[in-house]
């Protein structure tokens, strides 16, 4: 081939190669401030409001179970935190599955949508014969938080799971290099050294200043992608003590919280043996305690406050084995400072103000990550741009030579 054929390919090549650079980069880079936004508008608040489904089930279920235990015609204060809970779960079952629409999401929704009735119907069966003195109204009772503990709340727990593994999802792509757009930078500085090398053996000109600012440019938009890669990672740990993995771990506490305390309260309405309810209440419990250790952070009250409790459960647990059983149930459901619910609700609250805590830590590396990346796709489609324009520029006065 004639040197200027030579010459009208390097540039032809040069400018198609940082022309589809600059175009695939800008794409690639652009995906990572969307996926902070998705992560922001919808992925995030779906996870929260995902927890919150489960949690409402849970308290709905152990204010049933409290209201069963106080006898007759409960008192209004338990009968509006069981309602209260349940249009809690309807609207975070609402939130947590806004604009869904993948298969398993309508599955999940039916499912609960199919149960939640029928839960309700036998907690109101339960109602109606525990206020008629029946004895069947403890079994409508046992069959209700059967069917929370064996299909409404693993349904809820599925949709959490979901929900906080998309976050996660979000936070990879934030953190992981656009491997596209770097090898294609890399093509870059490279095609400028071998174009230039190609020069040097055909003009025996050792430097081409079009192809130097070619080069100079993909370098810059290399450094800028490593600068911003490295911010991301620093903003955003996805590892299994950040910010996503404590904000799913003590969303996990408070439902093993929720759980404990139901099977607390069932332990009474059975009257019988309590050694089945009183196991799974310990396995939950030491599940609670190792989820705690992992989540609450230094001066954390939560370890404390889940001791104080427990130690009112072993109260409770001593009153029934000594044949109180009024005394049991006072110390169950009772207003007293030192009741297991009072204790409970401590506790519970603790977890309600960590989780919203570490949400908003959760909001803000997702968006100090995504910002990162911001002007980055911009930034890289116009140095590419002028690494185009620059290998015309500098390849077109070699070629008038043989013009």
């Amino acid at each position: 081939m004639t040197t200027p054929g030579v010459l009208v390919a390097i540039a032809f090549g040069a400018v198609l190669l940082c022309l589809v650079t600059g175009l695939v980069g800008a794409n690639e880079l652009n995906d990572r401030t969307g996926r902070r936004d998705a992560a922001l508008q919808r992925e995030e608040p779906l996870a929260d409001a995902a927890q919150r489904l489960y949690v409402a089930l849970s308290a709905a279920d152990a204010s049933a179970a409290s209201a069963f235990l106080s006898g007759g015609v409960e008192s209004p204060q338990i009968r509006a935190q069981y309602e209260q809970s349940l249009t809690d779960a309807a609207n975070a079952l609402a939130a947590a599955t806004a604009g869904v629409g993948d298969p398993d999401t309508r599955q999940i929704v039916a499912r609960i949508d199919a149960d939640l009735p029928v839960y309700t119907g036998l907690v109101e069966s339960a109602r109606a014969n525990n206020r008629q003195g029946f004895p069947v109204g403890s079994a409508y009772l046992r069959e209700a938080s059967a069917l929370m503990q064996n299909s409404l709340l693993p349904t809820a727990a599925r949709l959490t799971t979901q929900r906080y593994a998309a976050v996660r999802a979000d936070q990879g792509v934030l953190t992981r290099p656009p491997w596209i757009t770097v090898v294609l930078l890399l093509l870059v500085i490279g095609g400028a050294v071998a174009g230039s090398r190609i020069l040097l053996r055909r003009t025996n000109r050792l430097f081409n200043l079009g192809l130097v600012a070619a080069a100079a440019a993909a370098v810059l938009a290399l450094v800028w992608i490593v600068a911003a890669t490295v911010a991301a990672h620093g903003a955003i740990d996805g590892g299994p003590g950040g910010t996503a993995a404590r904000t799913e771990n003590l969303a996990r506490a408070r439902i093993l919280a929720q759980q404990a305390r139901t099977d607390e309260t069932l332990e009474l309405i059975t009257r019988g043996d309590t050694q089945a309810p009183e196991d799974d209440f310990k396995a939950k419990s030491t599940a609670l305690r190792d989820q705690l250790a992992a989540a609450a952070g230094p001066g954390s009250p939560m370890p404390q406050q889940l001791a104080r409790w427990l130690d009112g459960h072993q109260l409770q647990v001593n009153a029934y084995n000594g044949a109180n059983y009024l005394s049991a149930v006072d110390q169950a459901i009772g207003s007293g400072p030192d009741s297991s619910a009072r204790r409970f609700t401590d506790l519970d609250g603790s977890l309600r103000d960590a989780i919203a805590g570490s949400r908003d830590h959760l909001r803000a590396d997702i968006g100090d990550g995504g910002g990162s990346w911001s002007g980055c796709d911009l930034g890289t489609l116009g140095l590419m741009v002028f690494a185009a324009i620059a290998a015309v520029g500098g390849l077109w006065p070699r070629l008038k030579e043989f013009l």
